[in-house]
């Protein structure tokens, strides 16, 4: 794979950024576009994301891709979910029937990891940090997806004995790097937990480049659209 980066100065004018995007769109020889988060306050977020042709979206964030994982069509799903899926399916196999929670709703990880889960056939409940008496609803779930952006918010007493905990968090504190999941806490209670970082981050980047790779083969035919 060629990587190719542009570094834009922060105070770029959106319309330059826009520009930018729309000859890596036109560009035949790119085959995966992604825009580093978060972006300068001047620049509007949602107008940069949509503006990718959604067949080089390799992040999966673009509406067209969100709407193709909510209706089960095939296109590009974010990294992280998708790299989290794998690691529950590694671990416990088939996850139809599981009770599963995803703490955290935002667009890039807690939105479409219920949708994944969903097409695992899992019981999906989505929590964030105002849902009520959140430890009860963390406590009936076999599997947990922490999502939230809080560091340790989820502690090890919270969780139901075995059950399967992805920490995506990553939360710099003066102690160094921590999760949304009190790690030592959830080791004890847990059957399997994630380590950060360690965890789900090298899984993003595998995902990433799995993206990129297919893309590359549907431009080249070597596979069709209904195979992403």
């Amino acid at each position: 794979m060629v990587s190719v980066e542009h570094r834009l100065p922060a105070d770029v004018p959106q319309d330059a950024l826009l520009d930018l995007v729309d000859a890596l769109n036109a560009d035949p020889a790119i085959d995966g576009i992604l825009v580093q988060l978060p972006l300068p306050g001047h620049i509007d977020e949602r107008t940069v994301l949509t503006r990718i042709d959604p067949d080089k979206d390799v992040d999966g964030f673009h509406p067209v891709n969100a709407g193709r994982l909510a209706t089960g069509l095939p296109g590009f799903v974010p990294c992280t979910p998708f790299g989290c899926v794998m690691l529950l399916k590694d671990v416990l196999g088939d996850l139809a029937g599981l009770d599963a929670v995803v703490i955290g709703r935002s667009n890039i990880v807690g939105k479409p990891m219920a949708q994944l889960l969903i097409a695992e056939s899992c019981t999906v409940t989505v929590a964030h940090s105002r849902t009520r008496d959140l430890s009860s609803v963390v406590k009936r779930a076999d599997i947990v997806v922490a999502a939230v952006g809080r560091p340790e918010m989820i502690k090890g007493e919270w969780l139901k004995p075995g059950a399967t905990v992805i920490d995506v968090g990553i939360n710099r504190t003066e102690a160094g790097l921590v999760g949304d999941v009190d790690f030592a806490g959830a080791m004890s209670v847990a059957g399997a937990v994630t380590p950060v970082p360690g965890g789900v981050g090298p899984m993003t980047i595998a995902c990433l480049l799995r993206n990129a790779l297919l893309s590359a083969e549907r431009r080249e035919g070597v596979v069709g659209e209904g195979e992403l």
